[in-house]
């Protein structure tokens, strides 16, 4: 178990996906994201593991990110915020994105 302190830690915020790229260097299928976390935070890279989207269906979409994670190194790319999603099972390890049901501030920190 962890405290509410604990989750508090994580700042995840509501982010804007800007842009979107095939990332064929990458192991597994995966895109290049820019992502507008608002005017706190800013334009971010994330690298996404996800193939139940295809790139015009992401452009514009609302996502959820965490912010205050170290950069990671994937292939030739810096994923400086972690884009959250859940696994669909049934569909061969999909990942399906997670978002907000309604339009919020960009930067908008998840409580």
């Amino acid at each position: 178990m962890i405290t509410y302190d604990d989750f508090r830690k994580v700042d995840m915020r509501v982010g804007r996906v800007l842009e979107v790229m095939d990332f064929r260097e990458a192991i597994k299928p995966s895109y290049r994201l820019k992502i507008d976390c608002g005017p706190q935070i800013g334009v971010r890279n994330s690298s996404v593991q996800i193939t139940g989207y295809r790139k015009n269906e992401l452009i514009g979409r609302l996502v959820i990110a965490v912010v205050n994670f170290p950069r990671k190194q994937v292939a030739n790319f810096q994923s400086e915020v972690l884009t959250l999603g859940v696994a669909d099972k049934s569909r061969k390890n999909n990942w399906f994105l997670i978002k907000p049901d309604r339009e919020v501030e960009l930067g908008t920190r998840v409580e």
